[in-house]
């Protein structure tokens, strides 16, 4: 059954919401110099945690967490996902403070590309004449960028690959772990590494982090972390996938126009020619997606029937 139009409302808004503060997110991590990347990523590990713990206090998902840590399988796989994760979050961090804001808006437009090719390599999927037409599009895209460049664009390469490769092995955990309790668990077994390296970061005087507005600073990446995944996981839930699918394309939107508007990175032609391929496969997927799950919706008795 269709969600009722209040809830779609809604979760439309958390949806936009949910990508439009990971698309701000280049705005905010630059402001924690004179931290680097990594302890940057340590205490947005660690505050994550702490503040997942408090929600899943106020809302009672502790079973769920809970179970999760107790299934040894299951819990192998997230300490996987979550190094996948802690890559691409440190790899992010490093762009946007090095004035690579562009190749990481980059890395998120070309990661439904590498969803597509991890789908063929990893788990033998038959892709359609019009998928293999938007893959080929998104590699000639990147050599166009190596070649004007000089290099590859490895920033975007390892976001889209690192991310890839997360949803993936989120994707064949399924619905046994809600959004909330699997974040909780694979900033749980990153942790230990985390207040290690913390804990060394003070004990040389190489730490940034103390009780002022910087300290609050790093302690708000835990919140930038959490909520936009809660709002996102609200969307998901009230939306057609059709519809999540758009919106995912808003947070790279606006990580381009920071990088070009904001940070004043240069858009030499090359970079124009290889993200112009690049969205002209996604375009090609888009209307390829809506017409086949048009083809695959069931008719209105369908839908009616038990």
């Amino acid at each position: 059954m269709d969600a009722p139009a209040p809830g779609r409302r809604g979760g439309l808004a958390a949806g936009i919401a949910a990508y439009a503060l990971w698309g701000a997110l280049p705005l905010y991590f630059p402001l924690l110099t004179p931290s680097d990347p990594v302890e940057i990523i340590a205490h947005r590990v660690v505050w994550s945690l702490l503040f997942c713990l408090v929600l899943l206090q106020l809302t009672g998902g502790w079973s769920a967490f809970v179970t999760i840590l107790r299934d040894r399988g299951l819990l192998l796989r997230l300490t996987v996902a979550a190094l996948f994760l802690a890559v691409n979050w440190l790899v992010f961090v490093h762009g946007v403070t090095t004035g690579h804001v562009v190749d990481a808006a980059l890395g998120y437009f070309i990661n439904p590309l590498v969803t597509i090719a991890l789908a063929v390599l990893v788990l033998k999927e038959r892709l359609r004449a019009v998928q293999w037409v938007a893959v080929g599009s998104g590699a000639a895209a990147v050599v166009v960028l190596a070649v004007g460049y000089g290099r590859l664009p490895w920033i975007a390469l390892v976001l889209a690959g690192s991310f890839g490769a997360y949803g993936l092995i989120k994707s064949r955990v399924g619905p046994r772990v809600a959004a909330l309790p699997g974040l909780a668990a694979e900033t749980a077994v990153l942790t230990p590494v985390a207040v290690v390296y913390l804990g060394w970061l003070h004990a040389t005087g190489s730490g940034t982090f103390a009780l002022d507005l910087h300290g609050l600073a790093l302690a708000g990446t835990g919140v930038l972390t959490a909520v936009p995944l809660l709002l996102f996981n609200s969307a998901a839930r009230r939306l057609p996938l059709t519809t999540v699918g758009l919106l995912q394309y808003l947070a790279p939107v606006l990580q381009l126009a920071i990088g070009v508007l904001v940070a004043g990175e240069q858009m030499p032609p090359a970079r124009w020619w290889g993200f112009g391929l690049v969205w002209l496969a996604l375009l090609v997927l888009t209307v390829d997606g809506l017409r086949h799950s048009r083809r695959a919706s069931p008719g209105p008795a369908a839908r009616a029937a038990p």
